[in-house]
């Protein structure tokens, strides 16, 4: 008689806190499996367990590393890559090279070889396996890996005794080199030079001189470099981009549309054009008041084939990086600027969706074709709005933008209805004068036609990503998930300091912090209470399945609309000519790869695509927003010393940032400049408070700061109290009378006690 199995008894899954014990405490990496087993999970347990560690992840309370394994939010996985960035006597340090928890500065590891002496120089990379020990971490070698970058970025020094150093440009290095062999570099300049030696011996050989480093261009070099960006095409992506350039555009295979005044609407100084537009009131009778609408996007797909050299390349870079004195891109400038630029007058192969758009702004039909397009105009969105308000003359203002604005109050119309995410955070944007200098850091103008502009290519995006479910086609999706719970509640704590009520029981959707917004009537409130909403939301990255997108307030979403620019985009052209049967024919030119829309094997390896790329967006962002700090702190440098009108905007338990008011630019504030109290910090509120005085420092204070210093190569500033830090100990007495500090208020001084001293008040 067969033995009956006894049914699965579930057990429970285990908490936040036991899941976060068993990480750190686990002396091997711990997977999903390896955590399910120590807590006796199976079937439908381990299902819960994946969407407990999602969350998780999601909520900043754990990260995975390569492999799988998951570590503590802000911690150093058990095995890691380390990079070694100094040598204290026979002892390597070095820092994870993988490191994403923000406003948290990366440990720096002491590295052991078993007793032996490290055979490591500063630039090495090892994989190692970590432990936690105290306030820190040491780690052992298992193997020394491949250099990511064999060369060093500094500022050549001078001391004293006329010896030569290499200062790091990376804020996170704090320790100079020596210099052994100078080439022909001076004090002051920018150079790459090659570590050499072992040990304490390390030393450094100019390799390349790169100039001054506070001239143009070199800041956004230094971030390039910090990032191993790639910013030289090969000889042989070069040459193949230049020979694809010459392949023909079949006219019978493709839509002709040069008969159209089809647009281009974009800055003045814009580089590329990959996107254009057309609109035109609809004639047929089942559609009244709607229109006939096609967003022309640079087929880049047609010159950039699956697998060739300039494929490789381009999913090497994943995006274009754009500074304020150049463009790093994805493509060689013969595709992203010449032939997949939508130019006037100018014939252009084109991706083209067209759109059919209801009165009420809906679309209500779809359809994409390869396309020929020859653009009536390229148009900087100024130019296009003053046009609209009748402000100057301008060719297309009868057909082209009267039909494209009539258009698109339709969509804006819908878009409202659909109540997406309404952040109208200004936007900073250096402005460099003809010797490459910072003219000015202005805000950037928030016009109509940009609205416009943006309104259609969601339009595009929402058709391509429904095409491609209608065909039942793997493609990647542009994600932008709900906040999560915690961020939820520290944004009630935040709008709570305010006496601003927020339900945590109701359905979480955009609308909901519009009315938020709405409610705000205070012009200095507003828009430290939409800064916090915006760090309230989750990262959009991109990703194989559909988990919609929030903030704009979507079931499915995709980026179609530049292709010249993003790696995303050009895997959904692949996909949208494999499903719709675009494909052209093979070229003579065996050279030239044969077109087959998506790889065979392509909706298996989305997933890491699609990682690959989030992670390349996110590298693109730092650099980017680094870069402007650099030039903000190179603009700032002429005001060291003076006292300047400043916002906080973050708070540790070490000190605070702030940003200058109009320039933008995040300088540290240490805690042990604040006085000579003993000071508690709050870390669920982000709030530094004096324990004698009172005197609190929270996100969104305004007060004046003194510039205490602002380095260029680093892009770092340092403010300190208006009064100095003369109170501290031996400086001197404290002026007296009361200073501004909390919200706005005259606060007490603080008594004697011990400076700089934190109390620590965790979540």
């Amino acid at each position: 008689m067969a033995r009956s199995r006894k049914p699965h008894k579930p057990r429970q899954v285990p908490t936040r806190k036991q899941i976060l014990e068993f990480i750190e405490q686990s002396p091997q990496p711990a997977g999903k499996r390896e955590i399910a087993k120590a807590f006796g999970l199976r079937g439908s347990d381990k299902i819960a367990l994946k969407a407990l560690l999602k969350d998780m992840a999601d909520e900043g309370l754990i990260d995975s590393s390569p492999g799988r394994a998951f570590h503590k939010m802000g911690g150093v996985p058990k095995v890691t890559v380390l990079k070694i960035v100094e040598i204290d006597g026979n002892e390597a340090i070095g820092t994870p090279e993988r490191w994403d928890a923000e406003g948290k500065p990366a440990p720096k590891i002491r590295v052991r070889e078993k007793g032996r002496r490290a055979a490591l120089a500063v630039g090495d990379r090892i994989l190692a396996r970590t432990e936690e020990r105290g306030q820190g971490y040491v780690a052992w070698m298992m193997k020394k890996l491949a250099q990511s970058s064999d060369m060093l970025m500094g500022i050549v020094e001078k001391d004293e005794r006329d010896r030569f150093w290499l200062k790091p440009v990376d804020r996170k290095i704090r320790r100079s080199t020596p210099i052994s062999d100078l080439g022909d570099a001076e004090v002051g300049n920018l150079v790459l030079a090659e570590p050499s030696g072992r040990g304490s011996q390390v030393k450094a050989r100019v390799k390349e001189v790169l100039g001054d480093p506070f001239a143009p261009r070199s800041f956004s070099l230094i971030a390039i470099h910090k990032y191993d960006i790639p910013n030289r095409f090969p000889e042989r992506v070069e040459d193949a981009a230049r020979q694809v350039t010459s392949l023909p555009l079949d006219e019978q295979k493709r839509e002709d549309l040069r008969h159209l005044p089809i647009v281009a609407i974009d800055p003045a100084d814009a580089r590329d054009h990959d996107d254009a537009i057309w609109a035109k009131p609809d004639d047929d009778s089942a559609n009244p008041g709607g229109f006939k609408a096609l967003v022309a996007i640079a087929d880049v797909s047609f010159y950039v084939r699956p697998g060739s050299a300039i494929d490789r390349e381009a999913y090497k870079r994943g995006n274009s990086v754009y500074f304020p004195d150049r463009v790093v891109p994805m493509l060689p400038e013969a595709l992203s600027t010449d032939v997949c630029s939508l130019k006037q007058d100018v014939d252009r192969a084109a991706l083209v969706c067209h759109l059919t758009i209801d009165s009420k702004g809906q679309v209500t039909g779809s359809r994409f074709t390869r396309a020929i397009v020859r653009l009536a105009g390229n148009i900087a969105y100024e130019d296009a709005q003053a046009a609209m308000n009748g402000e100057i003359e301008h060719d297309l203002k009868s057909t082209a933008l009267k039909s494209l604005w009539d258009c698109w109050k339709l969509l804006a119309k819908a878009r409202d209805n659909r109540e997406p995410l309404n952040l109208d955070l200004p936007e900073k944007r250096v402005v460099l004068d003809d010797d490459g200098r910072i003219a000015e850091i202005a805000v950037r103008d928030r016009l109509d036609a940009h609205r416009l502009v943006e309104d259609f290519m969601i339009a595009a995006n929402v058709a391509a990503a429904k095409k491609l479910e209608s065909h039942k086609s793997p493609l990647i999706y542009r994600v932008h998930e709900t906040p999560s719970r915690e961020k939820l509640i520290a944004l009630k704590d935040y709008l709570k300091s305010f006496e601003i009520s927020f339900a945590m029981g109701q359905v979480i959707k955009p609308g909901v912090f519009n009315q938020l917004i709405s409610k705000v009537d205070d012009e200095d409130l507003l828009p430290l209470v939409m800064e916090q909403i915006l760090r309230s939301q989750t990262q959009a990255y991109y990703g194989h399945q559909n988990m919609g997108h929030f903030g704009l307030s979507l079931g499915s979403y995709a980026h179609f609309t530049s292709p010249i620019r993003r790696y995303a985009d050009l895997i959904v052209h692949r996909a949208l000519v494999s499903a719709c049967k675009l494909e052209q024919p093979a070229p003579e030119n065996r050279d030239v790869p044969k077109e087959t829309g998506l790889d065979t094997d392509s909706a298996g390896r989305l997933d890491r695509i699609s990682e690959k790329i989030s992670q390349l967006e996110r590298r693109a962002m730092m650099a980017e927003r680094e870069t402007v700090d650099r030039y903000i702190s190179a603009h700032l440098s002429s005001h060291v010393g003076q006292v300047l009108k400043c916002r906080i905007t973050g708070v540790q338990n070490f000190g605070f940032f702030a940003t200058v008011e109009e320039l933008g630019g995040d300088g540290l504030v240490p805690v042990r400049t604040l006085g000579i109290e003993r000071f508690d910090y709050d870390e669920q509120k982000q709030v530094l408070t004096g324990m004698d005085s009172g005197t609190s420092y929270a996100i969104g204070e305004k007060l004046e700061l003194r510039l205490v210093d602002a380095n260029p190569a680093t892009g770092s500033l340092l403010f300190e109290l208006p009064e100095g830090a003369n109170h501290m100990p031996g400086g001197g007495a404290r002026p007296s009378g009361p200073r501004r500090g909390g919200k706005g208020k005259f606060r007490k001084k603080g008594k004697r006690g011990r400076p700089g001293n934190i109390r620590h008040k965790s979540r």
